[in-house]
């Protein structure tokens, strides 16, 4: 019997590398998509290690970087040509930019990672997903601050100066809107596409690199989850039977929540997708 196949973007750390080891325990093959091999590699190994029955082939890592819209449309090229079927895209990588700057394609680099690249990757890995495949794609609690002006959202990540919390909280507003655009699109084919928000985790990317960091470590440690608790929320949307038909929704806390209808009937929702598009064509 052919194994169920996952690919999971950035899965090296943090609650990335706790859905990995879910997938796998659940019995899946899985890919793990990332900018640093070395890094990856030594992951694989730590994994096959801690999973005594785990085989070599279980896990592969292939190289994914999420800076370049040509890179990530290589990428998803390889896994087309070997015909495999998809049954699980987690688009779980993330950054948050401490400064301004811009990819080979003039986007701002926040807006490309966290967006553009898997907006990008999940439509072009579309034919290889049937009925019963998942999509899931993390966000934060911070898309309701999130707002989008264009053309600025692409090329600076907001209108004004460049502010790195606002740029990344349009660039999750952006992804979800993505999410429940897309689940629309496949609901005929029996595809779920959901959105995870798995709370303030500890990672690197709620540092700010900034004199006041220690203060807010100490106000936010008590809301603050561990990688596996951040996870477990993903782990829901991705392997629970319960959840099999469920689509267009955002999880949070293990299980469904009730998005508002501002988000819903997002008066941008369209114009995002058709601007999106037009910026992707060329590798679709």
């Amino acid at each position: 019997m052919k194994r169920k196949i996952a690919v999971v973007t950035g899965a090296t750390g943090g609650i990335r590398l706790e859905i990995t080891r879910a997938l796998l325990k659940d019995g899946f093959r899985v890919i793990m998509a990332c900018r640093n091999i070395e890094k990856a590699d030594q992951k694989r190994k730590e994994l096959l290690l801690q999973g005594s029955d785990l085989s070599e082939d279980r896990i592969e890592v292939m190289h994914l970087d999420l800076f370049s819209l040509s890179g990530v449309a290589a990428f998803a090229d390889k896994l087309l040509r070997r015909e495999e079927k998809l049954n699980v895209l987690i688009n779980n990588a993330g950054t948050i930019s401490s400064s301004y700057s811009q990819t080979q394609e003039g986007l701002e680099h926040t807006v490309v990672v966290n967006y553009v690249a898997p907006y990008l990757l999940t439509r072009k890995l579309l034919p290889l997903m049937d009925s019963g495949s998942r999509i899931v794609n993390i966000i934060s609690c911070t898309y309701v601050i999130g707002k989008l002006t264009f053309p600025d959202f692409f090329t600076r990540g907001r209108c004004g100066a460049f502010r790195r919390l606002l740029v990344y909280s349009n660039t999750k507003l952006a992804l979800l809107l993505f999410t429940l655009s897309l689940s629309d699109k496949l609901r005929e084919r029996n595809v779920s596409v959901n959105a995870v928000d798995p709370g303030i985790v500890s990672t690197d990317m709620i540092t700010m690199q900034k004199w006041f960091d220690p203060l807010t470590d100490i106000f936010f440690r008590p809301f603050i989850r561990t990688p596996y608790q951040g996870a477990s929320t993903a782990v829901q949307a991705l392997l629970n039977q319960q959840w099999k038909y469920t689509t267009g929704t955002l999880f949070v806390s293990d299980k469904p929540g009730k998005l508002s209808g501002n988000y819903l009937r997002h008066p941008q929702m369209r114009e995002l997708w058709e601007k999106t598009e037009e910026i992707v064509k060329e590798w679709l």
